[in-house]
């Protein structure tokens, strides 16, 4: 489990609690604060490892607030939290030294694998959790670290960037992989091209699968892909 102390700046409570919670259930410790100036204080007071800062927030905003960090501190990482989704608001985040910008409505999830992203990044991170690396897809047995895909003691060998979306399509089996987490993790950001190449790893995929009809990798509008594999059991 994670033991990184977290302070979250967050003026919606309900939003704030939830995430808290969440955080929390992850195994983060985590302090909520509900205004720009009783974050900065509380950052003053204590150490910690990452922030999460709203944007639109009354006394002190998320931009002041990081604007008033980066002037003693250059290291602990910041991720504006925010509905402010026009590219000028995002480059002036990142102006102000933020490491991630996360456009709301957002998934737990997503944020997750953001701060986890952002953690490892900046060697934040604690010890990593064991991630497994053997699978049953169906009919298939797909071992992420000797990059093979096997079916039937046909060994198929594979790249580096299908090894790496097989895996993580593999951690959500049978759940939906967001699009957007899967090109931030794999190919580093969500621009147009990075899609492109994402849907031809796809296809790919697919194609590999296609000798076991219990498998499929669904397309799921507007959100991301889903692994189906039926049990044999």
């Amino acid at each position: 489990m994670a033991e990184e102390h977290v302070l979250l700046l967050e003026d919606d409570t309900n939003l704030g609690l939830i995430l808290q919670e969440h955080l929390q259930m992850k195994g983060y410790h985590v302090s909520l604060c509900v205004n720009g100036e009783e974050g900065l204080k509380a950052f003053r007071d204590g150490t910690f490892d990452l922030c999460l800062v709203d944007v639109m927030m009354p006394k002190k905003d998320g931009f002041a607030f990081a604007h008033e960090v980066r002037r003693t501190d250059k290291e602990t990482p910041l991720i504006f939290l925010t509905a402010k989704s026009l590219k000028e608001d995002k480059i002036k985040g990142f102006t102000l030294g933020c490491d991630d910008y996360i456009t709301k409505p957002f998934s737990i999830e997503e944020l997750i694998l953001r701060i986890q992203a952002v953690l490892k990044r900046t060697g934040k991170a604690g010890p990593a959790e064991e991630s497994p690396t053997q699978f049953a897809i169906g009919r298939f047995s797909f071992d992420s670290q000797r990059q093979v895909l096997s079916l039937a003691g046909e060994e198929r060998k594979l790249t580096p960037k299908e090894t790496e979306l097989l895996h993580l399509l593999c951690l959500h089996l049978n759940r939906t992989l967001p699009r957007e987490t899967a090109l931030r993790r794999i190919w580093g950001d969500d621009s147009y091209f990075s899609g492109r190449s994402m849907d031809v790893f796809i296809s790919k995929l697919r194609k590999y699968l296609k000798p076991d009809p219990s498998v499929e990798i669904m397309g799921i509008h507007g959100q991301g892909f889903r692994l189906i594999a039926q049990s044999d059991d």
